[in-house]
């Protein structure tokens, strides 16, 4: 399952360093490249309650290996995009082809942490992780080398077709039972999984506005170089990677609900770390406690999830659905309130947010299922 983790997020890094080509190739413009980065997921948050019904059908590791293996082809499409509408019309695809494996993949991470009795939810997202910042080292010397990106995001989705089909093997092949009746195509979630959802919400709107705010924050607000500013996004994704390898060990020792309420209380100290700072150093220490609070709670909500109801893969994809229209809005929303008042404004809201993981932790207990 780790494996499988890293192979879907290799393909969202090679995409996300291509970014600046495919602005150019295509010749929009800022507001334009903005307004096409929302398909993504759009495209994602439609087709996620699809996975529920195709892993029904097919069994779960069929359904994993067809999906996972249509994320990796989906990788060529917004190179080949000549204009703005195309470009929306591939990233739609690309965010629908994005969401439903990563359903599928996080139901069969939590059938798999029930068999073994200990948690790996944390573990296995610390390796999408990896699997971005690996991708993201590829796209970057493809565009050092100024590799076309249509033959660099072809050469890397052959790549892990072929990784993503080989370890998709080994997972396990979970089928419902023979009078188990088939989840719809599409429903809303359960109202525990939009209970877990909102927790997820505020550590993803924690989490897309640090990561594409936080090296302007440095550099408007506390006045530093473009290299010191750039070192602060670094260090908060740094931290995420790293509470995500080791969270495991910590869930299995205190539980999930204090371990969020904890991440909570991280998260909280870091904001106000953020927005008091009267220099780089706090700043900057500020951005990595909050990648440090906020780095387990979408593994463990996904978890949580999946124990919520009879059908994981619905409850996941609710979460799942929340989840993505967090990291939706929060960069505009944190951009809209900065040039309504300011970013130090903005950041106040987020560790607002982050105070809500510690009152709202208590809607990760749920009991497994028989």
């Amino acid at each position: 399952m780790a494996a499988v983790f890293a192979v879907h997020g290799a393909v969202t890094g090679n995409f996300a360093t291509r970014v600046p080509w495919i602005q150019d190739h295509t010749g929009i413009g800022p507001g334009q490249l903005g307004l096409a980065l929302a398909f993504p997921a759009i495209g994602a948050s439609l087709a996620m309650p699809l996975a529920a019904a195709i892993s029904h059908r097919l069994g779960a590791r069929r359904a994993l290996r067809i999906l996972l293996s249509g994320w990796t082809l989906a990788l060529v499409l917004p190179a080949l995009a000549p204009n703005l509408v195309v470009l929306c019309i591939a990233l739609f695809m690309y965010g629908a082809a994005a969401g439903m494996p990563d359903v599928a993949m996080n139901a069969l991470g939590v059938e798999t942490e029930n068999r073994l009795g200990r948690s790996i939810m944390s573990g296995l997202h610390g390796m999408w992780s990896v699997g971005v910042l690996v991708g993201s080292a590829v796209g970057t010397l493809a565009a050092h080398l100024d590799v076309d990106a249509r033959l660099h995001q072809a050469v890397a989705s052959g790549v892990l077709l072929v990784i993503g089909l080989l370890v998709s093997r080994a997972v396990l092949d979970v089928r419902p039972e023979p009078d188990e009746e088939a989840p719809p195509h599409f429903a809303l979630p359960p109202k525990s999984a939009l209970l877990i959802g909102m927790i997820s919400f505020c550590a993803v709107f924690a989490e897309g506005a640090s990561l594409d705010w936080s090296a302007v924050y440095l550099k408007d607000v506390i006045d530093t170089g473009a290299g010191l500013a750039a070192a602060t996004t670094t260090a908060f994704a740094l931290m995420m990677a790293v509470a995500r390898l080791a969270g495991d060990r910590v869930v299995d020792r205190f539980g999930g609900v204090l371990t969020v309420r904890a991440g909570g209380v991280l998260s909280t100290a870091g904001g106000l770390l953020v927005v008091l700072a009267p220099g780089p150093a706090l700043a900057i220490t500020g951005f990595a406690l909050l990648g440090l609070g906020c780095a387990v709670v979408v593994p463990l909500a996904f978890a949580a999830a999946a124990r919520s109801g009879p059908n994981p893969s619905q409850a996941i994809a609710g979460v799942a659905t929340v989840t993505y229209s967090s990291g939706l809005v929060a960069p505009s929303l944190i951009g809209g309130l900065a040039h309504a008042t300011s970013l130090v404004v903005s950041f106040g809201v987020v560790t607002a947010l982050s105070f809500g993981l510690i009152v709202g932790a208590n809607v990760l207990r749920v009991k497994a299922k028989a």
